[in-house]
């Protein structure tokens, strides 16, 4: 009895993008290495803004926004919405992260004086500390992540990680409207 011949399935599977910019020798294989090489990166960073997060006894998504907040700060007044739109992320959601760091008597909030249905929210002295404690690993870890960026390779990762949130958001609604009426039920 003859063996069956030996077929490659990787060439033989639909391809996950058209663009010929994305496509190398008719195949895809260099785009999903990104992806999956990005995905690496991003579990990662993710475990790194864990520890930190960890190492001043917060989660890593507290850690996140109160130390957006002390940035943001520096920039002028610090709303929900502000931090939303810097973090990428739903109002309702950092609403409910705040409400923490109030409790943990990490950040303060205070009416907006030009507008009283805005919240201003600030980083608490207490906080601050933390922050500060947290500084000088945190300085260390983030040196060795992005030891291989020069000063133009920093520029342009920068410009070009702006431009895939916008044009992954525009990607994530055209995925919800090209979804069966079904999935779209769930």
């Amino acid at each position: 009895m003859k063996a069956a011949p030996k077929t490659n399935r990787a060439t033989q599977a639909a391809l996950t993008v058209s663009r010929p910019a994305l496509l190398k020798d008719g195949s895809d294989r260099d785009f999903r290495l990104l992806v999956h090489n990005l995905f690496g990166f991003l579990a990662r960073h993710e475990a790194i803004r864990e520890g930190h997060a960890a190492a001043i006894g917060l989660v890593g998504i507290e850690y996140t926004v109160l130390i957006s907040v002390a940035h943001l700060s520096a920039e002028g007044d610090v709303s929900i919405r502000t931090v939303a739109g810097h973090l990428h992320l739903s109002g309702a959601f950092v609403t409910t992260v705040t409400k923490r760091l109030l409790a943990k008597g990490l950040v303060d909030k205070a009416m907006d004086p030009s507008d009283r249905r805005r919240l201003c929210l600030t980083v608490t002295d207490a906080g601050r500390a933390l922050l500060e404690q947290l500084a000088p690993t945190q300085r260390q870890v983030n040196d060795v992540e992005f030891e291989s960026l020069g000063a133009e390779d920093f520029l342009r990762l920068s410009a070009m990680v702006a431009q895939l949130l916008e044009s992954s958001e525009r990607a994530l609604a055209l995925q919800r409207a090209l979804e069966p009426a079904s999935a779209q039920r769930r």
